[in-house]
């Protein structure tokens, strides 16, 4: 640099620099810049509502909140849970984020205690469960006046490493300001004293040398000379990265997704590097969302999809607490830049689904569960009183957050209400998918609105339960119609090896699965071939299948092929263990050339003694077989609590509970004297097992079919 340029490498007169110190400010202790110029100290901060720092505010979270509606206690077994409300419109919405929380008992709490104590806290569960939500509550009960601005100066010694500052939550725009009026002053003052110069130069070669050409070019010479030194001057503005000024609460940041320069920081390329047409370092550096969270929240879900360098970088963050900034990429001029450490003290929210877990960085899982806490999201939650009334509460948080639809009436809640005890697929239980739910409130709000009308009622919400399908579901009912019209779905009649199973597609859509076997004679050792792009646990489910087979039959199968196909199962193939009794049915029939009933749909798991086991989506299975024109359906009998089928199934289609495969062959075989001989065997082969059904067993997982 010239000479103008170090004679400006001084703060403005409003920020001396004692010599030797640096910009860094080092926290709890005294500020190492002097301020002189004018600046106004900020006021103590007043604690209020959205603070959070007052003990109250944390106790107060989520599902404490009670509704403000009058109740009546003999009523709450209704859909209402006893409220007295024509509408949403009567119920009033908590305004605080962290009172809008709905169920999640055991993760509230956990946020609650992760905020006093600032811990950081790892959230597993479905999509949809509320985890960004609490995230977002955590964010509001972390104290405000804790906040701190961030600034980036200029070293003068190293032009690659700039200096970092922080200070007190906004007072970063002071200083800028303060820094950027000396910088006016003083190119005012080069201005001036420019502009006097080549004056004098055009005078004295207009006057007394007589060359004007001569006076223009040497004005032009100092003008760029005098252009060129200030830029010294405005390397002195500092570069403010973090600032909180605006922050009505601790700092929230969402990282879902963030490259490596979005998550750390990064230092923009700078393509004039040389000949003073550089841009100075500190004024390129670019904050990362770990510091722009500092003092606040920092959320990340679906953490495995960070790539391992970024998560060993989140690691050191979260351990040192401050992270310096660099340019991200090796081919750009910012890798030669390095800041000092720039604070970072977040507290680290990591969400995700199960497999979040696998792909993990062990150790970024070992810093978040040795400083915090981690939880599985509840995918359902038990259906009380209370816990209606929140869902009513919901409803309306939904319709005041939109703005734009309108109140829901009391049948509309019933309606939702009914739409998320199906959806939990579990008896006397409410899902906690709130996000699905909340897609329902929102079309059936639409539809009223198309029309409208001044509330929405139920008749705008069973639209909308049509209209809001899933796209399994639009597929799930498009197989059902091509099968109907291509002739492929028989639902009379017996046919020999042939069964109608049932699977699930996606999470909330049923198909009917036909399962057809054959046996034939072996070439060498006889075997069990399955078809239709079975998965592990499906493989291994025909494999318990044909435990029971080799059992049963009189016949010596090991000079047979058994073969099993899974008729159009799709590029999907089969997963799970539901088809173990359709199996079972298809084979033993096809081995005892007994017609199966072609009106009747089965599903259940297997075990090689023969029990039949729950599963799951059994609601969603029974649907489709009715759909297809299927009578009657078996199930599980532990299933049986879980069937919450819509009102006009009810009547086209009979349940049929069983708890042992004879209890199958019993309902599904054709001709008495054949299937009692059949039953019969089959009972005394495998007796001990129904002897033991009174037994009391442990639960079973639900399959995934």
């Amino acid at each position: 640099m010239n000479d103008d340029t170090n004679t400006d490498e001084r703060p403005p007169d409003g920020a001396e620099r004692v010599d030797g110190d640096s910009p860094r400010d080092e926290r709890g202790g005294a500020d190492e810049w002097e301020d002189d110029v004018s600046v106004p100290s900020d006021p103590e901060p007043e604690p209020d509502a959205g603070d959070g720092a007052d003990e109250g505010s944390i106790e107060d979270l989520g599902s404490d909140v009670q509704i403000d509606a009058e109740i009546d206690e003999d009523a709450e077994d209704g859909l209402l849970g006893g409220l007295q409300i024509d509408s949403t419109a009567e119920i009033q919405v908590p305004d605080r984020l962290v009172d809008q929380v709905i169920g999640q008992e055991h993760a509230r709490d956990v946020v609650m205690k992760a905020a006093k104590q600032r811990r950081h806290v790892m959230m597993i569960g479905s999509p949809g469960t509320g985890k960004s939500m609490l995230a977002k509550a955590m964010s509001e009960l972390l104290p405000k006046e804790e906040l701190q601005d961030v600034l980036v100066y200029h070293n003068p010694d190293d032009g690659n490493e700039p200096k970092v500052r922080t200070v007190p939550s906004g007072k970063g725009d002071q200083i800028v300001e303060a820094h950027k009026e000396e910088a006016r002053k003083r190119n005012q003052m080069r201005s001036f004293l420019m502009w006097i110069i080549i004056a004098i130069v055009l005078g004295y070669s207009l006057i007394i040398a007589g060359n004007i050409l001569l006076g223009i070019l040497a004005a032009g010479i100092i003008y760029l000379a005098f252009r060129y030194g200030s830029r010294g001057s405005d390397a002195m503005i500092p570069n403010l990265i973090v600032n909180t000024a605006d922050q009505q609460t601790a700092p929230f940041e969402d990282a879902t997704g963030a490259h490596a320069g979005a998550l750390l920081g990064d230092v923009r390329h700078d393509p004039f590097q040389s000949g003073g047409m550089e841009t100075p370092s500190h004024d390129r550096v670019e904050p990362g969302a770990i510091h722009k969270a500092n003092k606040g929240v920092l959320f990340v879900d679906e953490i495995n999809t960070l790539d391992v360098r970024s998560q060993q970088h989140l690691m050191t963050a979260i351990q040192e607490g401050e992270f310096g900034i660099t340019g991200q990429s090796e081919r750009s001029s910012g890798a030669m830049v390095q800041t000092e450490p720039v604070p970072c003290d977040f507290v680290m929210i990591a969400a995700g689904n199960l497999d979040a877990m696998e792909n993990m960085h062990p150790a970024l899982r070992s810093r978040i569960k040795g400083y915090g806490y981690e939880v599985y999201m509840d995918d359902t939650i038990e259906d009380t009183p209370d816990m209606r009334r929140k869902y009513a509460r919901f409803i309306a948080q939904e319709v005041e957050k939109d703005g734009r639809l309108p109140h829901f009436t009391d049948d509309a809640i019933e309606e939702v209400i009914l739409e998320a005890r199906r959806r939990a697929g579990r008896k006397g239980h409410l899902t906690l998918e709130l996000r699905n739910l909340g897609g329902l409130v929102r079309v059936a709000g639409d539809i009223a609105r198309a029309e409208d009308a001044e509330y929405t009622t139920r008749d705008h919400v069973l639209q909308a339960k049509g209209r809001s399908r899933s796209i399994e579901q639009q597929l799930a009912d498009d197989f059902i119609q091509r099968r109907k019209d291509y002739e492929l779905q028989v639902s009379e009649g017996y046919v020999p090896g042939r069964v109608n199973g049932l699977a699930v597609m996606g999470e909330d859509s049923g198909i009917v699965l036909p399962v057809m076997a054959e046996v034939t004679p072996s070439q060498g050792p006889g075997e069990v071939i399955a078809t239709g792009q079975l998965k592990e646990m499906a493989q291994e489910a025909v494999s318990n299948v044909s435990a029971i087979i080799k059992k049963f039959s009189d016949e010596d199968i090991t000079q047979k092929d058994i073969h099993i196909q899974f008729v159009q199962a799709g590029e999907g193939g089969v997963d799970g263990d539901s088809a173990s009794i359709t199996v079972a049915t298809a084979v033993i029939s096809a081995l005892e050339d007994v017609g199966v009933d072609q009106s009747l749909a089965m599903t259940g798991s297997l075990s090689v003694r023969g029990d039949v086991l729950p599963v799951g989506g059994v609601t969603h299975k029974i649907e489709a077989a009715a759909k297809t024109g299927c009578d009657r359906v078996i199930i599980p009998e532990a299933n049986m609590q879980d069937v919450m089928i819509e009102d006009e199934y009810e009547e086209m289609i009979e349940i049929i509970p069983v708890s042992h495969i004879s209890e199958v062959l019993d309902v599904a075989l054709e001709g008495e004297a054949e299937k009692d001989s059949l039953v019969n065997r089959l009972k005394t082969i495998t007796g001990s097992a129904l002897e033991n059904q009174s037994v009391q067993q442990g639960p079973s997982s639900p399959s995934p079919q």
